[in-house]
């Protein structure tokens, strides 16, 4: 389980994409999306819920699982999740509670899609109390209203779709899902399909397969017969970044030359460590170099950390890391630099972005840069040419789900860079 959520407010400014219309407390926009659609509200139906977690960019991959859930209210149900590096089966009954885990790290990508199934909004308490307002949602499910709140390193753009104003995305880092194909289940309407996309190139979807409403629970199945121990319990805190790199007993940056790009700039990860110590998952959240982002992550995933202690328990911790970097650029051997044209000859998967409605004059073109390794994966998405941020957003949602082949120079798979060009419909 991941702690609550908590950001500091008054580090937050904040601009509305839409500006149609009445404007609305952020707060009471975001409660009425909830209401609407957060399953296990107090006083909500008792359902038994089943998904099936896939990467849909490589159905290979580890990056699935599959999840069962029978709820009855807030204080009693029961979640059995399977993966192939982590399962769990957990009851909550009351103050009781049973958990088994097989593994003894449970990954932040799934944690996220869970999260996501049962609580769409995490951050739904600081939002309520932040003084903002947005314009009111508006117009069909298409069309989407969004509030984009920025602090130091951190950021948050949440949408709302049509009339309805029901939860369309969430990106924060992280914590960001889109939530598409709402239907009806009493008097709510629930997303049956939950994408997340934690690095270019990498799309990890959740569709629920089954959602039924339960009228005769079963109350053996909720019945705890040996409570677990806190202490043996597996719960992930969110810190910030300060108290995270209290925790590293090593900690060394070492910044490689790059082939291109800036010498100095920033770049961000966020982190996740099991209770041991050992970072397990460290993902992109943005550069000023694309070229320094996997060395980063990797950079950091040798770092180690003192165990965290929570209330005398163990805990995985998780953390935003922002960097300061401080390397040479290689103009013997630049990375190669190819046109929108070339790139999109190489990509085996297009996905065309779709801009919020009044963004730009129809026909404007935009610009965004894209990095790519030697297996054709990609690897940065970059707003190398200051593209407004709700068309850039749209841009780097789409571009992540691009795959290509491998850009051959001389008989050998080369990294590359090009400038993809997109223009306003």
């Amino acid at each position: 389980m991941r702690s609550a959520f908590t950001f500091i407010l008054c580090a937050l400014t904040t601009s509305a994409f839409a500006s149609a219309g009445d404007k609305l407390p952020l707060g009471a926009v975001a409660d009425r999306a909830v209401q609407q659609s957060k399953l296990t509200l107090p006083g909500s139906k008792a359902f038994h819920l089943k998904a099936e977690i896939v990467d849909t960019s490589d159905r290979s991959s580890d990056y699935k699982a599959k999840l069962e859930e029978f709820w009855v209210s807030p204080t009693k149900w029961k979640r059995t999740i399977e993966s192939p590096d982590f399962s769990q089966m957990l009851v909550v009954n009351g103050e009781a509670v049973s958990e088994k885990n097989t593994g003894d790290y449970f990954p932040f990508w799934l944690n996220e899609l869970v999260t996501a199934m049962v609580d769409p909004l995490p951050m739904l308490d600081a939002l309520k109390q932040a003084d903002m307002q947005i314009a009111k949602p508006h117009g069909s499910g298409s069309s989407t209203t969004c509030a984009d709140l920025h602090a130091r390193v951190d950021r948050w753009v949440i949408c709302f779709e049509g009339d309805h104003g029901l939860i369309a995305s969430v990106f924060t880092k992280g914590y960001a899902a889109e939530f598409k194909e709402y239907k009806n289940f009493g008097d709510k309407r629930v997303a049956r399909r939950i994408v997340i996309d934690p690095e270019p190139g990498t799309t990890i979807e959740a569709h629920i397969t089954e959602l039924a409403e339960i009228t005769q629970p079963d109350e053996q199945m909720f019945a705890v017969q040996q409570p677990t121990p806190p202490t043996e319990r597996i719960k992930s805190v969110r810190v910030d970044e300060d108290t995270f790199r209290r925790l590293s007993l090593s900690s060394t940056e070492i910044w490689p030359p790059t082939g291109g790009g800036l010498a100095t700039g920033g770049c961000a990860v966020y982190v996740s460590a099991d209770r041991n110590g050992h970072i397990r998952e460290a993902w992109p959240e943005g550069c000023d170099n694309i070229g320094l982002q996997d060395p980063l992550r990797e950079m950091v995933k040798k770092w180690r950390l003192k165990p965290a202690i929570s209330n005398g328990a163990p805990v995985q911790v998780e953390a935003l890391l922002g960097f300061t970097f401080h390397t040479k650029v290689d103009n013997s051997n630049p990375l190669p630099e190819l046109s929108d044209a070339e790139a999109r000859k190489l990509a085996t998967t297009i996905v065309e972005p779709i801009f919020p409605p009044g963004s730009a004059e129809r026909g404007t073109e935009f610009i965004v840069q894209i990095s790519v390794d030697e297996t054709g994966k990609l690897t940065g998405v970059q707003n190398s040419h200051s593209v407004k941020d709700p068309v850039f957003l749209a841009a780097y949602a789409a571009v992540g789900k691009w795959h290509f082949k491998s850009y051959v120079k001389d008989g050998k798979p080369q990294y590359f860079h090009a400038n993809l060009v997109f223009h306003m419909q």
